[in-house]
């Protein structure tokens, strides 16, 4: 079994840049059963889950991620990832501080798949 921490920044690398050049390609990271929580607003299933994504009210977008945590989350070789970074969004001068944590799982195909995903912006 690969090392969860480097699965976690492969992943992470993967996410961010997929999510800022074309959120509907993230549609093959989650399955049916996955649940995104996006500013305390939840919604379930893979097309929820992009819709919600693309709806977002921005068109260009850059994430920073200023640190990545990841444990070993289930005996199945579930992985929990915890990021902190910095987002741009569109000409904005000031970006945004955001938190994310995604709870990821074995495919059964030697991959990984999003089973829960929870973003926050933090203001202050």
């Amino acid at each position: 079994m690969a090392d969860f921490q480097s699965i976690a920044q492969q992943f992470t690398q993967y996410y961010y840049s997929t999510f800022d050049e074309n959120r509907s390609s993230l549609a093959a990271l989650y399955r049916d059963q996955s649940m995104l929580t996006f500013e305390s607003a939840s919604v379930q299933g893979t097309s929820g889950i992009v819709q919600k994504l693309v709806d977002l009210p921005f068109e260009k977008v850059q994430h920073q991620i200023s640190t990545l945590d990841a444990q070993p989350s289930s005996p199945e070789g579930g992985i929990i990832v915890m990021v902190t970074g910095a987002l741009k969004v569109d000409d904005e001068e000031r970006p945004m501080n955001y938190t994310q944590v995604f709870q990821l799982l074995p495919d059964g195909a030697g991959s990984y798949f999003v089973f829960n995903d929870i973003f926050k912006l933090i203001y202050g």
